[in-house]
């Protein structure tokens, strides 16, 4: 219930912030121009806001401890030290370091900018990992960072967001024009918006297969980039033993896009390539 409600109070000030804005530009929906500009607004604008909230709905939906450097100690003060001198390698901020309690074995990064962001990894990969490995683990988490990832997903989600949107209607009006001109008496107000949100989930189906490719992708850099900062060997093993220890989730997560492992299948839709993939393409490193 906690991330149900934290999903639906965010919606809920994206919903109220757009309305605001829209009220402001006076945009008139009833021409192409307005109409995209209205759904780059929706799409876009979301996204980002979003992405401005992610650090904060993630503390609270997996009530991440953050680590306090001052105050932690061995492990904990290790996986802390190990970020900040890998952080200071790259000349960014150090980003804020947690650890929430999960049967999973797993870790994310999520933040709206290099310098304003959180690693978090789940108190079971931080129990069964060694230093090596974790450190692996925070190497990878901190080259997505490094490499823009999440305000690339982001733009390309608001994107995907926007042509949805638009197009969605756009057919549904042609739809609705086509079935008048044939005295078919149109969709009506019900059935306009039915094939809107019809329209959306078969265009949003298409929409994800580029960015789930991109996602793939952005896997096999982060793992790249962590072997750069630590050595190959230790990411192999770190992907290993995760794949090892894996823990199915009872429930959904929206934040396994972000994760460093996903056991989704193999398709179009996979946000991450296989344990197997990811391990033969380090080898070659």
């Amino acid at each position: 219930m906690r991330r149900i409600g934290l999903f639906l109070l965010t919606n809920l000030l994206v919903v109220i912030v757009i309305s605001i804005i829209l009220s402001f530009l006076g945009l008139d929906a009833a021409s192409y121009t307005g109409l995209l500009v209205i759904c780059s607004v929706f799409g876009m604008l979301g996204a980002f806001i979003s992405l401005s909230m992610s650090k904060w709905i993630a503390k609270r939906s997996y009530r991440i401890q953050v680590i306090d450097p001052n105050q932690a100690t061995g492990k904990e003060l290790k996986l802390y030290n190990a970020i900040y001198q890998m952080a200071s390698y790259h000349k960014i901020s150090c980003p804020e370091v947690g650890i929430y309690q999960s049967n999973e074995v797993n870790a994310f990064a999520t933040g709206a900018s290099k310098n304003n962001s959180i690693i978090a990894f789940s108190s079971r990969l931080v129990d069964n990992l060694n230093d090596e490995e974790i450190e692996a683990v925070a190497a990878h988490e901190l080259s997505h960072i490094v490499n823009g990832d999440m305000l690339t997903m982001t733009l390309l989600t608001g994107v995907a967001n926007t042509f949805v949107m638009f197009f969605a209607r756009v057919l549904a009006f042609a739809i609705d024009n086509a079935m008048r001109q044939n005295r078919r008496g149109g969709l009506g107000y019900l059935g306009y918006w039915m094939m809107i949100i019809l329209l959306e989930n078969v265009l949003m189906l298409l929409a994800y297969i580029p960015i789930c490719y991109f996602s793939r992708q952005r896997e096999y850099r982060a793992d790249a980039g962590a072997a750069s900062l630590t050595a190959p060997g230790a990411m192999i093993t770190a992907l290993q033993k995760i794949d090892s220890l894996y823990f199915p989730q009872q429930k959904k997560d929206s934040f396994a896009l972000a994760k460093i492992s996903n056991r989704h299948r193999a398709s179009l839709y996979a946000t991450h390539p296989s344990i197997p993939q990811r391990v033969e393409k380090l080898k070659t490193i």
